[in-house]
């Protein structure tokens, strides 16, 4: 059974592109009401032209704490309600372990563990009030799978996973369901600085996905009925062997 997103109100960041916006407008496209977050003013508004009056844009930067932890008033001002949050923005990379940035790697870990656990955490009071809410997050199948060429972006999708599952238990008895995607390879610009030969032969082969796939999981998650927590839902190219 599913039930309706019909001007429901959900928020997402990163928002403004990639998965995010495939996310947007998959869900405007089933009745909800979107606010996008990026901290792009430029992309914000670009994307609210294209998406409608259903959609409404809130730049904010998710490396400024004090932005994010005073973020659900912001939320709430445009349609004074609030009925799911999905955590997508994030930060890859890959490499060779020993060959690594550590400056870019605290960036990774800052945007994709340390972002999402306060965003969450500024919007879950609200959730909690009311007695009802969804909270998604954007995990990877490297958080399930260590991936051999990821080891630092592996261990920041593996505390999402453990993130997600825990809070899930202490929130449930608040009617709150909070659920992980993890999707495979996307074609995003989070890929932008695979390897060229890597890339090449990742859409030479058929493992990458499009966006579109992972708004339409996304939509599927949010349209369960209100006593069905979808925990995980992996999403993998059929020529992904994992």
């Amino acid at each position: 059974m599913s039930q309706s997103l019909e001007n429901k109100v959900i928020a997402i960041t990163g928002a403004a592109a990639g998965i995010g916006y495939a996310c947007a407008k998959d869900l405007i496209d089933h009745g909800a009401r979107v606010i996008l977050i990026d901290r792009s003013h430029e992309a914000l508004e670009k994307a609210v032209n294209e998406l409608g009056e259903k959609s409404y844009g809130v730049k904010i930067d998710l490396f400024d704490k004090p932005e994010v932890d005073a973020m659900l008033n912001r939320l709430l001002e445009k349609w004074g309600q609030l009925d799911a949050f999905h955590a997508n923005a994030g930060a890859y990379n890959g490499g060779v372990f020993v060959d690594g940035n550590p400056d870019d790697w605290d960036k990774v870990l800052e945007l994709n563990i340390n972002s999402v656990f306060r965003s969450v955490r500024a919007v879950l009071p609200h959730f909690i009030e009311q007695k009802s809410g969804d909270i998604v997050v954007t995990s990877s199948i490297a958080g399930l799978v260590p991936i051999v060429w990821e080891p630092v972006y592996s261990a920041s999708k593996h505390a999402i996973q453990a993130f997600v599952h825990t809070l899930r238990q202490q929130v449930s008895q608040y009617g709150v369901r909070v659920g992980a995607v993890a999707p495979g390879p996307v074609v995003t610009s989070l890929l932008d600085d695979w390897p060229e030969e890597k890339m090449k032969e990742a859409l030479a082969n058929g493992s990458l996905m499009q966006p579109e796939e992972v708004a339409e999981a996304i939509t599927f998650m949010l349209s369960r009925s209100s006593g069905v927590t979808v925990r995980d839902l992996v999403l993998l190219p059929n020529t992904v062997d994992l």
